[in-house]
């Protein structure tokens, strides 16, 4: 009864891991530029003394999922979404270069350009700063232009460049913030390939349909594990009684 029991108890407890990974999707179906995590379940042998009669389950996040989000068109000057693959080198609150697709930008008090989260955004090596403007433009490549407080409409200055990256996916991996960082620790080159859509946001890419389905199929699995956890209690009783006659 107690492997019946045990690998009831670990597929509950697991199934309760996948859920908790699909409503953090859901949870951000609405979050511009976010990737959804991908999980899958795997049977591990418990190893120690005695033969190897037990077998437990894992859901584990296997990567995230890198296909891309749909447009949507907002007419905002700065707001810009990576058209294809790449990503936009942001600063993380841990002062290191990080990546987001997310591009809906803004200039703060203090004249840093930064995203909707916060984080500043990057040129080659440092922070991308934009002094007092009447307007701001953005470039198919990243280029920042404004035109000067006080300046007529055909004065038009370069401030500066967003550096655009586009790293192997397998090379990146996604920090506990939801930003993307370099696994070995370095910073990606810039890659002048990448381009941007202004006036536009990327969605995320969660599928909800696919992940209200999944939900359903999770709690059912659920409560599959847990009506096995009963029948191991039942039977286990129904033996205690028939060994105490």
């Amino acid at each position: 009864m107690d492997r019946l029991a045990y690998v009831a108890m670990s597929g509950a407890s697991e199934t309760l891991r996948a859920q908790a990974a699909n409503n953090h999707n859901l949870a951000n179906a609405s979050t511009v530029g976010f990737r959804a995590d991908l999980t899958a379940f795997q049977s591990q042998a418990v190893h120690g003394a005695g033969l190897p009669s037990r077998v437990y389950a894992t859901a584990n996040t296997v990567g995230w999922d890198a296909s891309s989000g749909e447009l949507q068109q907002t007419g905002r000057d700065l707001d810009v979404a990576v058209n294809g693959p790449g990503w936009i080198a942001v600063q993380g609150a841990d002062g290191k270069e990080a990546y987001t697709r997310a591009g809906d930008l803004r200039v703060d008090v203090n004249g840093q350009l930064t995203n909707g989260s916060g984080h500043p955004v990057m040129a080659d090596g440092a922070q991308l700063a934009v002094p007092p403007h009447s307007s701001i433009m953005v470039a198919r490549d990243g280029t920042i232009s404004i035109v000067p407080l006080g300046q007529t409409p055909n004065t038009v200055a370069a401030v500066g460049r967003i550096k655009l990256v586009n790293p192997p996916a397998g090379a990146l991996q996604r920090g506990q913030d939801g930003l993307f960082r370099m696994a070995n620790g370095s910073d990606a080159p810039a890659e002048a390939s990448v381009q941007l859509t202004t006036g536009a946001l990327e969605s995320s890419n969660v599928n909800i349909a696919e992940s209200m389905t999944q939900t359903i199929e999770l709690s059912r699995r659920y409560d599959l594990q847990v009506k096995a956890l009963r029948s191991a209690e039942d039977n286990a009783a129904a033996s205690t009684k028939l060994l105490g006659s």
